[in-house]
């Protein structure tokens, strides 16, 4: 479940860069990045069992995607800011990143309290169907993050305010 929640989440926000043409900051490739290393974690529990240390890579995630959503949302904290990109169900991205991931904390450190009596600690069962559409998903999602953002950003570094791909053009 943890890894369709992340997959929906970068789902949702490519949406919004291709459809509605909002194209993602340097920071908030950043906190892709860490929403990926969350649905890592969570892949490797469904790929390899469920381990701590798996829920250690994704709590890596969590961390760094709530220090830079954070530092994103300072910065537009200001009095008459209207914030950087689109709007979603009434917050930033940024804010529902950071949002995700405190919701990803909680989640696990749940997950973490159950009993190792309770799940199938470290033992892969083979994948179920869910199991395996939830990985084909979040690796389309990375790739085609990748590939976003490479076009976006081209071979040098990102645009602040990025208003069109670099290596596509206007």
């Amino acid at each position: 479940m943890g890894l369709l929640g992340i997959s929906a989440t970068l789902l949702v926000a490519f949406y919004y860069q291709l459809m509605i043409k909002d194209l993602s900051c340097p920071m908030c490739l950043l906190q892709r990045v860490g929403l990926m290393l969350i649905g890592f974690g969570f892949l490797f529990n469904v790929r390899f069992g469920i381990k701590d240390i798996h829920y250690g890579f994704a709590l890596i995630g969590c961390v760094l995607t709530c220090s830079i959503a954070a530092r994103q949302m300072f910065l537009h904290i200001l009095p008459g800011d209207p914030g950087y990109g689109s709007i979603f169900m009434g917050l930033h991205f940024y804010t529902w990143a950071l949002i995700t991931s405190l919701f990803a904390v909680f989640a696990i450190a749940i997950l973490l309290m159950l009993s190792k009596d309770d799940i199938n600690v470290g033992k892969p069962l083979g994948i179920p169907l869910w199991g395996k559409f939830s990985i084909l998903l979040f690796t389309v999602m990375i790739v085609a993050n990748l590939i976003s953002t490479v076009l976006e950003c081209g071979s040098g570094q990102c645009a602040e305010n990025p208003t069109y791909y670099q290596l596509i053009g206007k």
